[in-house]
């Protein structure tokens, strides 16, 4: 009989330890109104600050978006990206050096802890960033979830291990976001998000030069437009790793549907972009909205990064809320 009550009360702990797992993977417990009493000027506090710097620095809007996707592939959406341990934490790994605006964030949060002190976390001010940035580069706009909490955990090594490669094929890149519980559309439409912003050549010059390790410089990859190579070629140079270059040429500080249209033409910048081509999902995709969908693509891309919003929260009492966006408390 007490084995039965001690086998009964361990069954109950695991399904309140699954239930815990599952509500943090489907970020519940998020909800648009979070702030409605304790912070209620949380959004138009953001807003402000963000069209502060948009109208200065537009370029600045393809990093400060990125920098959300960034923060939720690795740990969840938890502002870990945000930590600052000079060559230790997240923001030091490879994947991470081409993201700027960090400042931005801390600027934010220092407006943010004036109103509301001790309030909203890091986690949730780098989501309503992304949004308020996208919208300031006209792009689509959605109601932000808040209700995160920051975690108090960072390392270079999980980034390298979580963050996809511009080098990515598509089978690597679907089962990247399926980790994370996305879906392939939702791969094909964040993908979109490089219509703004720029890469260093070091993401892409493999493309340019000896692609199949022959050791032949003018041996480009195949997958790009052979008359785009030569463009790319005058702005990278052979083992040039710095030089930085508009992802989605002449409307790089514009959030539009021009990127859909450079993949269909075989221009995409990076690997993974080239990838979207090799699955029948991603290439329809691609294909509808070169065609100039508009109105579908903004909505899909509103749609999943409230999803990705979501990725392995943290909630309740777990976590923290930072005062300083760089360190734990």
């Amino acid at each position: 009989m007490a084995t039965s009550r001690v086998s009964k009360h361990f069954l109950f702990q695991l399904i309140f330890l699954a239930l815990i797992a599952f509500n943090r993977a489907n970020g519940q417990g998020l909800t648009p109104d979070f702030y409605k009493h304790t912070c209620p000027n949380l959004v138009y506090t953001i807003r402000t600050v963000v069209d502060e710097v948009m109208s200065v620095a537009p370029t600045l809007g393809g990093p400060l978006m990125r920098m959300h996707f960034h923060d939720c592939f690795v740990r969840g959406c938890d502002g870990s990206v945000l930590l600052d341990t000079p060559n230790k934490t997240e923001k030091y790994a490879i994947p991470n050096l081409s993201i700027r605006g960090f400042q931005i964030i801390d600027r934010v949060k220092t407006a943010v802890e004036k109103v509301c002190p001790g309030i909203v976390s890091c986690a949730d001010v780098l989501a309503a960033v992304a949004r308020d940035v996208t919208v300031a580069l006209n792009g689509p706009s959605w109601e932000v979830e808040f209700g995160r909490r920051d975690g108090r955990v960072s390392t270079v090594n999980e980034a390298l291990a979580n963050l996809l490669s511009p080098f990515a094929n598509i089978s690597t890149l679907k089962q990247g976001f399926q980790a994370k519980g996305l879906s392939v559309k939702d791969l094909v439409v964040l993908s979109g998000g490089h219509t703004v912003g720029t890469s260093h050549c070091s993401a892409f010059n493999n493309r340019l030069y000896n692609f199949t390790g022959k050791g032949i410089q003018n041996d480009a990859d195949p997958t790009l437009d052979s008359e785009y190579v030569p463009k790319l070629k005058s702005k990278c140079k052979f083992g040039d790793r710095n030089t930085l270059v508009e992802m989605d040429p002449g409307s790089f500080k514009t959030f539009d549907l021009s990127y859909f249209s450079l993949v269909a033409k075989r221009r995409g910048l990076f690997q993974s972009d080239a990838a979207l081509l090799d699955d029948s999902e991603t290439r329809a995709y691609v294909k509808l909205h070169a065609l100039k969908d508009k109105a579908g693509f903004f909505k899909d891309f509103a749609d999943s990064m409230i999803r990705m919003g979501r990725i392995g929260v943290l909630t309740g009492i777990r976590g923290e809320i930072r005062k300083v966006c760089t360190k734990v408390n």
